[in-house]
């Protein structure tokens, strides 16, 4: 399979689709017959704020931060005694010019500005929604935009695996280089540890395929090297759906 057909581009149908039940909708527009994108790999996905923050970490500091964890997490969307619908499809798309057909049918990003031009794209569907204080008062407005694309190979790459570990893809549709452990790694409070802590979350055991990018992080980590600050993004993806 050739380098264009390996494109890839990571979709998340946010919780706001879900609540809305327009996920076949988006499934259609998605599909082979208008983007050309074959599905690679799926997950439905309680998204922590560990995995959030990860996934938005560009914009950390920025006064509409906290919305973005809060959509992104379901809690935008679903009270504390529904929490256990809150959920995310994640999905890898893979196709020739697959970020820009993709990108193409969701449309622009504000669903206001999608309405006005590209009626009929998935984002038109959208709304967006006035964020009030505890008096009532509007603070800020929250854009329900229904879907999330890549928007660069970069951005693909980096997030495809934040999201999906090598395993969640068939081996003839990873991207992206492979390698294979001959470690044990675990997780507590960050830190990584080769051997199994109390309360510490296993990552990782010799034999495991794992992006090479990921073991080179690993590696460095376990030598005290400084890249600490990207082991999150490592971690965070081993950590979905196991609380």
């Amino acid at each position: 399979m050739n380098k264009k057909q390996l494109e890839q581009s990571l979709v998340l149908i946010k919780p706001d689709a879900l609540k809305n039940s327009i996920t076949g909708f988006i499934f259609s527009q998605l599909s082979e017959v208008h983007t050309g994108a074959r599905f690679a790999a799926a997950k439905v996905v309680n998204v922590t704020r560990f995995l959030a923050e990860e996934h938005y970490a560009e914009h950390k500091g920025k006064k509409f931060y906290e919305l973005l964890i809060d959509h992104i997490m379901g809690k935008a969307h679903y009270p504390e005694q529904e929490k256990w619908k809150r959920r995310v499809i994640a999905i890898v798309y893979q196709g020739p010019d697959v970020l820009k057909s993709i990108r193409s049918v969701a449309g622009p990003t504000n669903p206001h500005q999608a309405r006005e031009e590209r009626p009929g794209c998935i984002r038109a569907l959208g709304t967006i929604v006035p964020v009030k204080d505890a008096k009532g008062n509007i603070i800020d407005n929250r854009m329900d935009n229904l879907i999330h694309a890549s928007a660069t190979t970069a951005d693909a790459e980096r997030e495809i695996k934040l999201w999906f570990e090598p395993h969640d893809l068939p081996p003839l549709m990873r991207a992206y280089e492979t390698e294979i452990c001959t470690t044990h790694y675990y997780y507590k409070d960050g830190q990584l540890y080769d051997v199994y802590e109390p309360d510490s979350a296993f990552l990782l055991a010799p034999g495991d395929v794992v992006w090479k990018t990921d073991l080179e992080i690993l590696e460095s980590c376990a030598l005290n090297e400084p890249v600490k600050d990207r082991l999150n993004a490592v971690v965070a993806k081993y950590l979905i759906n196991k609380n």
